[in-house]
C-alpha cells in the first residue's frame, strides 16, 4: 500500500483511507461481525487510516473499532475523530449548532478516548463549524489536549477557505476533511488552493458520491427508513435519473479502462494531488476489496480526458445534503 503524508505536519497514512460510518448509521442496517472482520481486512491490507465520528452510532462507532483493535496493534494505525454533533435517544439528529465550545471538546474527548480505549486519538477534529464559538477558540482547546498528549493532530471538516486560514494562524491543521468526487467539486475553486497554502492536506469522503458512483445502485433500490440517502436530493426522481446517465457514461470509460466504475472513480480522487487521501466507505470485505484495487490503478492523462468527459464539473443534478443541512456548511459560503 503506498503511503501519502496528510499536510506539512500530519502524519503518514496509507493512500487510501477507510470510512468507518456505514458500519453503525445512516446507510441502513449492518453487521458487527462483518463490520469488524472488514475492518481487519483493511489493516491486514495496508490501510492505516480510519475514519469514525464520537456520533456515529450515538458511539457504537468508536465501540466497533475499539473491539476490532483489539486483535491488532494501536499504534499501526491512525484513528480520525469527528466530534460535536449531537443525537437524541431514538437517534436522530439535535437541531444546530454543533457543540465545539472548549469545554465540549475537553469532555467529548474523554469519552472518545474511553469507548476506543485508547489514550490518544490521532487526529480530531469538529465535525462542522459552530458559527456562535469562534474556530480560535475550537482549536485552541483541542491544541492543549495536543501539549496534554491525548490527540496527535488537529483537523477540521467542511469549512471554507476563510476558516481553515483563521485556525491554522492558532495551530498547524493536518487535513480538512471534505466531500470530493465526480459529482462534488467545489473544493477545487478556492478551499483546495487554501489548503495547499497553508500546508494542510485533504481526506476526501464521499468518493462514491454515497454509492451512486458505485456502479451497483439502480433506480428500483429500496431504502431502510434509518438510511439518510432517503432524504438526498441526489437520490430522488428525476435527480437520480440524470446522475445515474452520468454513471453508465464513466462505465462505459471504466470498461476501457479494464476497472470498475467504483475503482475509476476512487482513482480519479487520488489523481487530483499527493495531498489527497480518498475515504473509502466500505461496509463489508466484498465491497472492500473492490476498492482496494483503486489504489493500484494509474490513470493515464487519456483516461482522465475520458473520465471528466463522461462526467463533466458541475453535471451532477440535485444538491448533496438536504437544503437544511446545506445551510449549516461553511464550505458552502
Amino acid at each position: 500500500m503506498q503511503k501519502r503524508t496528510l499536510g506539512a505536519n500530519g502524519p503518514q497514512v496509507s493512500v487510501l483511507g477507510l470510512g468507518a460510518m456505514g458500519m453503525s448509521d445512516l446507510y441502513g442496517p449492518a453487521d458487527d461481525a462483518e463490520s469488524v472482520a472488514t475492518l481487519h481486512a483493511a489493516i491486514d491490507a495496508g490501510i492505516t487510516l480510519i475514519d469514525t465520528g464520537d456520533f456515529y452510532g450515538s458511539g457504537h462507532n468508536e465501540l466497533l473499532i475499539r473491539d476490532a483493535l483489539r486483535q491488532r496493534n494501536r499504534d499501526d494505525v491512525v484513528i480520525s475523530v469527528k466530534f460535536g454533533s449531537r443525537r437524541t435517544p431514538d437517534g436522530a439528529f439535535q437541531p444546530a449548532p454543533v457543540e465545539t465550545d472548549p469545554v465540549a471538546v475537553k469532555d467529548r474527548l474523554a469519552y472518545t478516548l474511553r469507548r476506543l480505549g485508547t489514550d490518544h486519538v490521532d487526529i480530531y477534529r469538529p465535525s462542522r463549524l459552530n458559527p456562535d464559538v469562534p474556530i480560535e477558540d475550537t482549536v485552541g482547546a483541542i491544541a492543549e489536549m495536543v501539549q496534554a498528549g491525548y490527540v496527535r493532530h488537529i483537523g477540521l471538516s467542511e469549512v471554507g477557505a476563510e476558516t481553515l486560514r483563521r485556525a491554522a494562524a492558532v495551530h498547524p491543521i493536518s487535513d480538512l476533511q471534505i466531500e470530493y468526487s465526480l459529482l462534488v467539486r467545489g473544493v477545487e475553486q478556492a478551499i483546495l488552493p487554501a489548503a495547499r497554502e497553508l500546508g494542510t492536506g485533504i481526506t476526501a469522503y464521499g468518493v462514491l458520491a454515497r454509492g451512486l458512483l458505485s456502479g451497483h445502485w439502480t433506480p428500483e433500490r429500496a431504502l431502510s427508513g434509518n438510511d439518510f440517502r432517503g432524504m438526498v436530493p441526489r437520490f430522488q426522481g428525476d435527480n437520480l435519473t440524470a446522475n445515474l446517465a452520468l454513471v453508465e457514461a464513466l462505465r462505459k470509460v471504466a470498461d476501457t479502462i479494464g476497472a470498475s466504475v467504483a475503482q475509476v472513480a476512487i482513482a480519479w480522487v487520488a489523481s487530483r494531488g499527493a495531498d489527497i487521501v480518498p475515504l473509502v466507505g466500505a461496509r463489508n470485505r466484498v465491497r472492500l476489496q473492490e476498492s482496494l484495487a483503486a489504489a493500484d490503478l494509474v490513470l493515464s492523462d487519456h483516461d482522465l480526458a475520458a473520465i471528466e468527459a463522461a462526467v463533466p464539473a458541475g453535471a451532477a443534478a440535485g444538491e448533496r445534503y438536504p437544503a437544511a443541512q446545506m445551510a449549516l456548511l461553511d464550505s458552502e459560503r
